[in-house]
């Protein structure tokens, strides 16, 4: 398997002229990008996932008022608590997925005439995930204790910054702090396979719908409409695992693990709480996706472009 993992690697390689740059250097610059321009409603959503009721926690009316209260208290430093590694995690994440991605579906279609079906697009998005996770749970971690420090004040700061997160997270939990809620997370890659397949069937379909070659680009207004649609899918079918693995990587509140916090959740909210956060998120992430998806496309395609002028001159 790992062998023929890597010759998916080579055929991925194969077709990116000049280099194997052209996927995750589109995924970094629409991660990146989407990321700078979305966090402070990032952080809103982590801050109303984890809303248990705990005295330490400041309590917010709505999205408004969550802002307005971090401005009014920390004041723009507070809206861009823990943007550091979530721009880091979104750059790496959206790259790294891209490109195994493409590298499991250039192996799967190898030799091959007919498309891949639902069921293949569903694996092939998983697996990419769940590889991408694994190297970048660690900065999801640090991004949500940067984000649920309350009080900025020299003595209430535990943290100080990204690299000072990570290093006392190992130094006082070790190489686990840094993979808390490593397991909802795993089972979340089901939220971008589920999106990758929405959005890989709604492009296929609506090429073929306006009598188009499957593989045919869409304008930008295309794109938008079927991300925006993909991802409402996806974050509507899956949302209750966010919830878990930010409360999991809370500093604030210890968990025995993934069944203690569905445990505690359900008897003190209900099924409410399994849902918290799900507005900003989906207010987040909708126009964030967009921004990745266009940036990929139109970067992925400028690259491909630049490839082919070389490769000819």
């Amino acid at each position: 398997m790992t062998k023929q993992f890597v010759a998916g690697l080579g055929a991925a390689e194969h077709r990116v002229p000049p280099c194997a740059v052209r996927e995750p250097v589109a995924g970094v610059s629409g991660g990146v990008l989407s990321n700078l321009v979305l966090h402070q409603l990032d952080l809103v959503k982590i801050r109303f996932a984890v809303s248990d009721g705990l005295e330490v926690r400041p309590k917010y009316k709505g999205i408004v008022h969550c802002l307005t209260s971090i401005w009014k208290m920390d004041g723009l430093r507070g809206l861009y608590q823990g943007v550091n590694p979530n721009v880091w995690g979104a750059g790496l994440s959206w790259g790294l997925y891209f490109f195994f991605y493409n590298a499991i579906k250039s192996y799967k279609t190898e030799g091959k005439k007919e498309r891949l079906v639902a069921a293949e697009y569903l694996t092939s998005a998983a697996q990419a995930g769940s590889m991408t996770l694994c190297i970048t749970n660690p900065l999801w971690v640090t991004k949500t204790r940067l984000m649920l420090q309350y009080d900025h004040s020299p003595a209430g700061r535990r943290y100080s910054g990204m690299l000072d997160t990570v290093v006392k997270i190992y130094k006082f939990e070790g190489l686990w702090g840094l993979y808390k809620g490593f397991v909802p997370g795993l089972l979340g890659t089901s939220h971008g396979a589920l999106q990758f397949m929405a959005y890989e069937l709604l492009k296929v379909k609506y090429n073929k719908y306006i009598n188009r070659l499957p593989d045919a680009h869409l304008s930008t207004i295309e794109y938008v409409s079927t991300v925006a649609l993909s991802k409402v899918f996806a974050v509507s079918a899956t949302y209750p695992y966010q919830v878990v693995r930010a409360r999991l990587q809370d500093q604030h509140i210890y968990y025995q693990g993934v069944l203690h916090v569905i445990k505690r959740t359900w008897s003190k909210e209900g099924i409410h709480g399994f849902y918290k956060g799900i507005v900003p998120n989906l207010i987040t992430v909708t126009p964030a996706c967009c921004i990745t998806f266009v940036v990929y496309e139109n970067v992925s395609q400028f690259l491909f472009a630049l490839g082919e002028r070389k490769r000819y001159t």
